[in-house]
């Protein structure tokens, strides 16, 4: 049995592999429909979620599988205090495969430990989020044709965001990657992240400002400023319109960059950029479906 906590679980190979499949699967879902009969899938979800929740249900439907769980902590047995371990051994008589998001940093893996099914780590806390980062790398791969050797801006709260981290992490198994990192001084990339770059001599520079960098990207990856991740509402309300990507800031980018944004966006993006074919943020959203689809199969021991 095996489980999803980090997108490094799976080998480059293997992610080759996976992305493979998402791709079958958008290619032709029909051959699909029936893959999951009589399997379920179960969402605990101790989180607000839209997009995550909703696509790991969408891609169980799309492989003829169903779906049970819960959307909220306050309606589980956890505001009564059960345990993250007493949860997943119900759930693992209940279902066969079990996604979860949880504020707290590790409950995934906790449940991992504990479970008689795969888990899949849908966010832990400002830890990781691995199943966004499978989609970023799937989107990257299928619209750039192909996984490095290209320069990626991160902009917004790099200090807290989990989609930043696992992205990096994900990509510096890649050849010729470099990294630049547009932030506030407040919301900076974290050292650990630097430090492991030097370390592994990967290139990448911090920016103030997203205009000094635009016509160097290849990709830009939007990310908004989080509330539910700040101790004050002061200093929320004094960051969280740092960045807003307009036309303007647009027109000195490359015709072939990609804009991507894991949403939900709030100001960061303004919307009249969602008709210029470089923001690619909602076809994003699709390939979630796709590569929650082939994972689902995947740690099911599902054969095609």
């Amino acid at each position: 049995m095996r489980h999803l906590m980090n997108p490094l679980d799976f080998s480059v190979e293997e992610l080759d592999k996976l992305f493979d499949l998402a791709n079958r699967m958008e290619a032709d879902p029909a051959r699909y429909a029936h893959a999951c009969e009589g399997k379920k899938l179960a969402t605990c979800f101790y989180e607000p979620s839209t997009r995550t929740r909703l696509s790991f249900e969408a891609a169980m439907l799309n492989l003829g599988g169903q779906v049970l769980g819960f959307s909220d902590a306050a309606s589980s047995s956890a505001s009564k205090g059960e345990s993250v371990s007493d949860t997943i051994r119900v759930i693992s008589c209940y279902a066969d495969i079990c996604a979860m998001r949880h504020p707290k940093e590790g409950a995934p893996m906790v449940a991992a430990e504990r479970s008689g099914i795969p888990v899949i780590n849908a966010g832990d806390g400002g830890h990781q989020h691995p199943t966004q980062t499978l989609t970023d790398l799937l989107t990257i791969r299928s619209l750039k044709g192909r996984l490095g050797g290209f320069t990626i801006g991160l902009c917004g709260d790099l200090k807290f965001g989990r989609t930043v981290h696992s992205l990096i992490n994900a990509l510096i198994r890649y050849s010729d990657i470099r990294f630049i990192f547009i932030s506030p001084p407040e919301l900076k990339v974290p050292d650990y992240i630097t430090d492991m770059l030097t370390e592994k001599d990967i290139a990448y520079e911090e920016v103030i400002r997203l205009e000094d960098c635009m016509p160097d990207l290849d990709l830009l990856y939007m990310t908004r400023v989080q509330r539910e991740r700040f101790f004050n509402e002061e200093d929320y309300v004094r960051l969280k319109d740092f960045y807003i990507l307009d036309k303007a800031k647009l027109s000195a980018a490359k015709d072939d960059l990609l804009v991507l944004h894991p949403l939900p966006r709030v100001n960061e993006i303004s919307v009249e950029v969602d008709d210029d074919p470089r923001a690619v943020y909602f076809k994003q959203a699709k390939y979630g479906v796709y590569v929650r689809m082939a994972l689902i199969l995947t740690l099911l021991g599902i054969e095609e």
